[in-house]
């Protein structure tokens, strides 16, 4: 993996936490496929997926004026082959949320699940 784990779930949470959607989506890859059980609420679709990155920061771009007092905290980084897992504590789901993350050859997101506690 090209990606330094640590450093990738840092500059992640940085972005989230700056609220920043330019930031945040920079991450990830034009045709990224997100999966989330909250997604629905902003997307309509049920399957919790949210397929590219136009249809991301739709998604994203509703759901974080909702979320006003959101904030991440980085808990553990877990690392793979071709991806991560970053544990940290949502203050807006109350608890703590696993995302698993998968990267392309240019070191973008292209597959991405959160589970949350």
């Amino acid at each position: 993996m090209t990606v330094d784990p640590q450093a990738f779930a840092e500059a992640w949470v940085a972005a989230w936490n700056s609220r920043d959607l330019t930031q945040i989506l920079s991450h990830y890859a034009d045709d990224v496929v997100f999966t989330s059980p909250y997604s629905s609420r902003y997307t309509g679709d049920p399957s919790g997926r949210v397929i590219g990155k136009a249809a991301l920061a739709d998604y994203w771009g509703r759901a974080l004026p909702a979320l006003p007092d959101l904030r991440f905290t980085l808990r553990a980084v877990l690392k793979g082959v071709d991806g991560l897992a970053i544990r940290y504590h949502s203050s807006a789901a109350g608890g703590e949320v696993v995302e698993i993350v998968r990267f392309g050859p240019d070191g973008l997101v292209r597959e991405s699940a959160a589970y949350y506690e």
